[in-house]
């Protein structure tokens, strides 16, 4: 089985548990798309967005010595964005609804970007 074939199986895994998740992609750390869950047009732009969330985060952590980021998370009044860290050279992010159950999503999300990193 090819590394692709593994990260998208861990992607479809991943929406079999978390049927309400409306996107997810992994992107390198530098913004490019490696694999994504929805086809579409915004998956540059998403990856891109999941990179500098996750960026950031990490920056804001190191000024005030929060230690390693894991999650960073976005609440809209619509939906919920959030970036796991696979690694140190990828990130997992995902969008789901409002209402959707967090600490199932990140219970979820924990162990899928563990079985990405090592895929990767």
């Amino acid at each position: 089985m090819s590394k692709q074939e593994k990260i998208d199986g861990v992607l479809k895994q991943l929406k079999s548990a978390l049927p309400e998740l409306q996107e997810a992609i992994v992107a390198s750390t530098d913004g490019l798309p490696i694999a994504q869950l929805s086809e579409g047009d915004g998956s540059a732009r998403l990856a891109a967005m999941a990179a500098t969330a996750h960026g950031l985060g990490k920056r804001i952590a190191t000024t005030s010595k929060l230690g390693e980021v894991t999650e960073t998370v976005v609440l809209g009044d619509a939906a919920y964005f959030i970036a796991y860290a696979i690694g140190e050279k990828a990130v997992l992010a995902l969008t789901m609804p409002v209402g959707s159950n967090i600490g199932l999503v990140r219970l979820e999300a924990q162990e899928h970007a563990r079985q990405l990193s090592e895929a990767l």
